[in-house]
């Protein structure tokens, strides 16, 4: 596979955007680079899919700018993009009964086009990142068959034949249980050490916490902070971003907890 470049860089800078006279995104800024895991957080309806969607390309902001490794991405193609940067959906599920070495395969397009079968070094790179994710039980059964968690690790796999140095995920751990999200947030801590880049939303700050290298705020069309998790994840500023009074403290293991306020009637709040 396709070593990681160290300059890999995605950042949009002022971006705006609206529906109709619906104002989504007011000058938000972000981006990620290299060796990062980069979480962001914000309350249903913040905006967060749209921000993704104006990173990657799929939509155009009205104003502002997006680089990829500091060239503007409306200069380049998207088989450029798709080569540099990959996109993992949230709870993703063809209509087809693709295998998992066929959907993973689909991650060589970029390189192979529609026109070319997959030689031997794309079926090397697929079984490669198949292993790596630990899902080769899996190979020859359908996508449309297997658990949420196990779709979630494949679609990784497939973000990863494409050779992108940066990853995009949005709440990638919706709907899986513990174990896998415990798991999923153990291959990211791999990719991220071996020199790519993640950006990931999610509606768990304390997952970000123990995640995430920084932390990003969406609220109000803006990114209100964005640095290193305990600076970022406040009880205030989680309480107005979620409109629920919550605390903040430290375990006895040295983790970053939240829990929630109690309220005037001696029950815990929200």
């Amino acid at each position: 596979m396709r070593e990681p470049r160290a300059t890999a860089q995605l950042r949009g800078v002022d971006l705006h955007f609206s529906r109709g006279k619906r104002s989504v995104l007011s000058g938000a800024t972000l981006g990620f680079g290299a060796g990062e895991i980069v979480a962001l957080l914000g309350a249903n309806g913040a905006g967060k899919s749209t921000l993704f969607r104006l990173l990657l390309g799929f939509l155009t902001a009205s104003s502002g700018e997006v680089r990829l490794d500091g060239a503007p991405l409306a200069s380049l193609s998207r088989r450029e993009i798709a080569k540099r940067v990959a996109y993992v959906p949230q709870g993703h599920v063809t209509p087809f009964p693709y295998t998992v070495r066929e959907v993973v395969t689909l991650g060589r397009l970029p390189e192979t086009g529609l026109l070319r079968a997959p030689r031997a070094e794309d079926r090397e790179i697929v079984e490669s990142v198949i292993a790596r994710l630990g899902i080769e039980r899996l190979i020859d059964r359908p996508y449309t068959e297997i658990s949420g968690g196990e779709r979630q690790l494949t679609l990784i796999a497939r973000a990863l034949a494409q050779g992108a140095r940066l990853l995009v995920m949005d709440e990638p751990a919706t709907g899986l249980d513990y174990g896998y999200q415990l798991r999923l947030m153990r291959h990211l801590s791999d990719l991220s050490a071996d020199g790519h880049g993640v950006l990931v939303s999610t509606h768990h700050p304390e997952q970000a916490m123990q995640l995430a290298t920084r932390i990003a705020i969406l609220n109000e069309g803006r990114i209100e902070a964005d640095g290193a998790p305990q600076a970022v994840v406040t009880a205030d500023r989680i309480s107005r971003l979620y409109g629920v009074e919550v605390a903040v403290f430290d375990d006895p293991f040295g983790a970053r907890r939240l829990a929630p306020v109690a309220g005037r009637n001696g029950r815990a709040e929200g």
